[in-house]
């Protein structure tokens, strides 16, 4: 019990407690108090210590740069960063699982160049606060690395929420922006499939955080990370129980990723999704047909035809060898439309394709396997694709890589396919079943090793994640929304173009219009044209369910106009802005406060979006509302209403201002 007082809060020490464990002594241990007394008297010394110096000075610089330094704050046991001259705090970091109120002393032994600072809490932890050389001109970097002395100690960094909001990080399933509204428990900050798994994180992902106060915290890719998010509280890394490895965030000024990217020609637009029936191939080209000639009916007759990964293997078996004559016959299913065909790196462990791959023994390597033990051999680590039993590519092998690019692109060329689309690319499957994994499938390993193999397979690329991988020339197809108006629905469009924009994830493929995953509004015409009028300024345009299916003859004409819309005034500026993301690394699709980075009012706006510079648009997202209000970023600017054509200032709100059905606002600078 003497040692108690050595890890409470640095304040006076309460006298109730030692008067209480003296009265409980019984005669055979008074010996001991003169003991007890030495000890006393030292933890008491130094706890008026702590508090005389607490009384003195709440804060101590322990690392200083040129724009900015790092102070410990005793009084909550926190790091914090102030921006020079003025000392304004930009980030504030709540240290856990050690006694951190505990005070670091003023200099310590690895402070000898004044770029570093080091303290260790005995047995506990040990800290390391460097400067780092900068990432690019103008910036400042520190990096803080933990490292455990026990594999018993978890190390977690928490990063207050006041006052900041925060951007970045992984996607959820009902998005918000900032982040700062969302919740999560501590899970691993990996890639997942929201479908199965709807309270673990999504599939785009980066280790990257911007804060409002102009800072941003990475962490590196090789550090085995937790991340929880307590919603407009704090959000907090950490690292996984019982192992001592080192967490490693660095924190500098915001800054933009830099992306050396090939050029992106837009994927034609607008997709149409089949839905038909699928029980055999001569099945599946009728139902082609039959969307192909409705299509034209309704003078919709351009486009992609996306057909699903079902439907993709039933025509793959009966058109596994490519001729002239098959080629012109797959052609013709969906002129003079293009189609789009669905590949996964999963296979039935029944399938004919899983049970040819392991004929030759040399196949037994091309899916991912439990580490054998010495002299054992590997047995397929079985996981759940879409309900069936399957085993997953092993992405680490060449041959097997070499051997599944192959078939993609013999396929693509049997049914004459334009594009291909890569489903249940994200997640880590060892880590899903409690495996050790290899170490480069590591964390989000096997989504940045199968992204990059798939990215030689051309332009005509689809695939459902990315994490560290905005560099290459891929189309992503984001995650499915519910039909309704909430987050998981309508309302979470615009956080999430937001949040894959921001993370470099500039040309991604929405869900289809009105929502692909059953909510609580099916089929609802008002979704529908709300959901339409968004996703004319994105990228791409996609349909589930076609207009004339959901919706009377005025959104059937008005579904036209969006598409030539879409055509005429987005791609140009798509394709201009492109450059200027290439060039510079600056998203395509910009918050409000990417005009105006000093007002708070634009840290919260997650209904609106910029394309570029020069075009705001401002939807409606509540069920029945025909006006909402609009905030016109950049003071100093002028905005011009496309629908009115009148004049507003910018950095000013326009109140209660009318969208009819009919209409999106939708301003030029």
């Amino acid at each position: 019990d003497s040692t108690m007082p050595l890890s409470r809060h640095t304040g006076q020490i309460p006298e109730s407690t030692w008067t209480l464990g003296f009265r409980e002594m019984t005669e055979p241990w008074k010996g001991a108090v003169g003991c007890l007394g030495v000890a006393i008297f030292f933890a008491m010394t130094i706890g008026i210590i702590s508090w005389q110096a607490l009384e003195q000075s709440p804060e101590e610089w322990v690392l200083r740069g040129r724009d900015a330094g790092m102070l410990w704050e005793r009084g909550r046991g926190a790091l914090v960063l102030r921006a020079l001259p003025a000392g304004r705090p930009v980030l504030a970091i709540a240290v856990g699982s050690v006694p951190a109120t505990e005070p670091p002393p003023p200099r310590d032994r690895c402070w000898h160049d004044g770029g570093q600072f080091c303290y260790s809490w005995e047995e506990d932890a040990e800290l390391r606060l460097s400067l780092e050389p900068p990432a690019a001109p103008g910036t400042e970097c520190y990096g803080v690395r933990w490292t455990p002395l026990r594999p018993d100690v978890t190390l977690k960094d928490c990063f207050s929420m006041a006052n900041v909001s925060w951007y970045g990080g992984p996607s959820i399933r009902a998005q918000r922006w900032p982040l700062n509204g969302a919740e999560s428990p501590a899970q691993p900050l990996v890639s997942g499939d929201l479908g199965t798994n709807p309270d673990g994180f999504g599939p785009v992902l980066e280790r990257y955080f911007l804060g409002s106060t102009g800072v941003t915290v990475t962490v590196a890719p090789d550090v085995p990370l937790l991340l929880s998010l307590e919603s407009h509280r704090q959000f907090c890394l950490e690292t996984p129980a019982g192992r001592a490895e080192p967490l490693n965030p660095s924190k500098c000024p915001a800054r933009w990723p830099k992306h050396f990217i090939k050029n992106f020609p837009p994927c034609r637009s607008p997709i149409w999704r089949y839905h038909g029936p699928e029980g055999s191939a001569a099945k599946i080209k009728r139902g082609l047909r039959s969307l192909v000639r409705r299509l034209k009916r309704h003078r919709l007759q351009e486009g992609v035809v996306a057909l699903g990964e079902r439907g993709t293997a039933i025509l793959a078996a009966t058109d596994l060898v490519p001729s002239e004559r098959r080629k012109r016959q797959a052609l013709a299913l969906v002129e003079p439309l293009e189609l789009s065909i669905t590949l996964s790196p999963y296979a039935g462990i029944t399938s004919p394709l899983f049970l040819r791959s392991l004929r030759g023994g040399e196949a037994a390597g091309y899916w991912l396997s439990r580490q054998p033990r010495p002299g054992g051999s590997s047995i397929p680590l079985l996981t759940t694709w879409k309900g069936q039993l399957c085993a997953r590519l092993n992405v680490t092998s060449e041959a097997a890589l070499g051997w599944y690019l192959a078939r993609a692109r013999r396929l693509r060329q049997a049914l004459g396919a334009t594009y291909v689309a890569f489903e249940g690319v994200e997640g880590n499957s060892f880590l899903e079943q409690d495996v050790p994994a290899p170490a480069e499938l590591a964390g989000d390993g096997y989504t940045e090793v199968l992204a990059v193999a798939l990215a030689t397979l051309g332009n005509g690329t689809i695939i459902s994640a990315g994490t560290r991988s905005s560099h290459l020339p891929l189309f992503v197809q984001m995650s499915p929304l519910r039909s309704d108006w909430s987050h998981a629905g309508l309302k979470g469009l615009i956080p999430s173009v937001l949040h894959y924009s921001l993370l470099g994830y500039n040309f991604f493929i929405p869900d289809a219009v009105g929502g692909s995953v059953a909510g609580a509004t099916p089929r609802d015409p008002e979704l529908f044209v709300r959901w339409l009028q968004i996703v004319t300024f994105l990228p791409v345009m996609a349909f589930g369910t076609p207009p004339w299916l959901c919706c009377d003859a005025w959104v059937l004409n008005l579904t036209r106009q969006c598409i030539q819309r879409h055509r005429d005034f987005v791609v140009p500026l798509l394709l201009k802005y492109s450059e200027e993301w290439q060039s510079l690394g600056y998203p395509i699709f910009r918050p409000a406060w990417w005009l105006s980075p000093t007002d708070p009012v634009a840290f919260t706006i997650e209904d609106e979006f910029l394309i570029g510079d020069e075009v705001l648009v401002a939807p409606i997202t509540e069920k029945g509302q025909t006006w909402r209000d609009i905030y016109l970023p950049g003071e100093g600017h002028l905005w011009l209403d496309t629908n009115t054509a009148r004049v507003f200032d910018g950095g000013t709100t326009l109140r209660n201002y009318s969208a009819s059905l009919a209409e999106v606002p939708v301003f030029v600078k």
